[in-house]
């Protein structure tokens, strides 16, 4: 190679091409976490369940996990048990807590679950009183009867299906009709929030059946008395708060009295 070729300087051989300063990339700052948790929290205020933008929702098969294609919102979403994980995403301690206030009243339960309610404590509370219902009605009747004739005793099979018909129905059936209700008459609750206040407001009757098994009569009145009462207020201060001071007095005593009715039932029926 010619000498003088090669001694010639570089800017020669590539020219004068500008160097082209490479700017930091500007990208606008993400969304605060706030946010994310904001919109997950909103979900859990209505019934059924918004689809969620990262999978919650129903998305056909083979769409991508990523959440590359739009998220179905079809009524095949409703029936996609991923949409319904968030109402029983809770912690043992909020789970105590409820119960805690549930039994006590002026603890205010609504604003404990104002941002999160829940459907593990009512499903868990309404199951376990069913079995407790079906299992010590028939031991207080074996109580009751073992002082005159045990021959005239048997196991009444009877007691679950009745148990669990009822406290299913009413657990189900009572807060939306309520919910309905409320909403005829201008205000604007919340559907999930009245099946938590609800299923949380039997669990009185859980401690309440055990205290049953007590084979006196008078004192059976007094405990079914003094839980159905308990219960009643309960459920009256809850409704109350979350009228936020609308003219509903009509709507919540009806629902208190409602609430003694099944104390009543559950005396008469089960532990009679």
């Amino acid at each position: 190679m010619d000498e003088g070729y090669a001694s010639l300087p570089t800017s020669h051989l590539l020219g004068s091409v500008p160097a082209v300063a490479v700017a930091p990339d500007e990208r606008k700052p993400g969304a605060p976490a706030e946010v994310g948790n904001a919109a997950a929290t909103s979900r859990l205020q209505q019934f059924p369940p918004a689809p969620a933008a990262n999978g919650g929702g129903y998305q056909p098969p083979g769409s991508p996990l990523g959440g590359d294609v739009e998220t179905q919102t079809n009524w095949k979403g409703y029936f996609n048990v991923a949409s319904y994980t968030p109402y029983f995403n809770v912690d043992t301690d909020v789970v105590v807590d409820r119960l805690i206030s549930s039994v006590y009243p002026m603890d205010g339960f609504f604003r404990k679950i104002d941002a999160n309610p829940d459907m593990y404590g009512p499903l868990w509370i309404t199951t376990t009183l069913i079995f407790m219902l079906a299992a010590f009605g028939n031991f207080a009747t074996y109580l009751m009867q073992r002082k005159s004739d045990l021959n005239i005793w048997n196991f009444d099979v009877s007691y679950f299906s009745l148990a669990a018909s009822v406290m299913y129905g009413y657990a189900i059936v009572v807060p939306a009709a309520f919910f309905f209700l409320f909403q005829y008459f201008g205000s604007r609750p919340s559907l999930l929030r009245f099946w938590c206040m609800w299923g949380y407001s039997l669990f009185i009757f859980v401690p309440a059946s055990i205290l049953l098994l007590i084979p006196v009569e008078f004192l059976r009145w007094v405990i079914i008395a003094g839980a159905g009462g308990a219960s009643s207020w309960f459920i009256f201060l809850n409704l109350k708060e979350c009228t936020e001071g609308a003219d509903m007095m009509a709507l919540i005593a009806s629902a208190s009295v409602l609430q003694f009715a099944l104390a009543l039932f559950i005396k008469v029926f089960f532990f009679a």
